[in-house]
């Protein structure tokens, strides 16, 4: 009788925390995640940083135009680096890449936020390698016609993403000047016809 009596309160007490955490998981707040285009006459650059194994780092971005059409991406492998400094080196080549083609009016998109709110509020930074990354990129942005930084939620940033773990594959720096890498191209038209990713908060 004892052990029926134990036995009946620890499945009332399993049926209690599996309707908490239904309700816990029903309240939970879904976010709308939209990969938004350019305007007419500015170029777009989604850019991210990619840690793998042993702390090796590789970087990627991609730009577009108004039409979401694609106009360069790259990739590399950059050794041993932080998530951090992963995140800045993937900035600063695409501004690289900004000035050797010219483009002056520029959206640029990242998914970590901590890069947004270094370069906007000039934190403070410990690693020199990430401090020569940031002195470059408050020398370029200012220099540029127009010049936006702004971040998305993961969801918003795939197309970056993809290309930034790809460069884990390559020993040499890639430039795509023409067309994208197939692994892309379904992401790209996800994002050019406006797909909606549902986030979990």
């Amino acid at each position: 009788m004892l052990a029926f009596t134990k036995m009946a309160r620890f499945q009332g007490l399993l049926q209690t925390r599996a309707t908490i955490l239904l309700i816990r998981n029903y309240h939970k707040q879904h976010v709308e995640v939209v990969w938004k285009k350019p305007k007419i006459g500015w170029t777009k650059l989604n850019f991210d940083g990619s840690r793998g194994r042993e702390g090796q780092a590789s970087i990627g971005g991609i730009f577009r135009n108004h039409k979401a059409e694609f106009l360069l991406g790259y990739s590399e492998s950059i050794g041993e680096a932080t998530s951090t400094m992963a995140e800045f080196a993937a900035l600063k080549r695409g501004l690289e890449l900004v000035l050797e083609n010219g483009w002056t009016n520029l959206w640029l998109e990242g998914d970590a936020k901590i890069i947004v709110d270094i370069i906007a509020k000039r934190g403070r930074l410990r690693c020199e390698e990430t401090i020569k990354h940031v002195n470059y990129i408050n020398v370029v942005m200012p220099g540029l016609s127009n010049c936006v930084l702004s971040h998305v939620y993961r969801e918003g940033n795939r197309a970056a993403d993809k290309l930034a773990k790809l460069g884990h594959q390559f020993q040499d720096p890639k430039v795509w000047r023409v067309q994208p890498p197939d692994i892309v191209l379904p992401i790209m038209h996800d994002d050019a016809r406006g797909k909606i990713i549902l986030r979990t908060k």
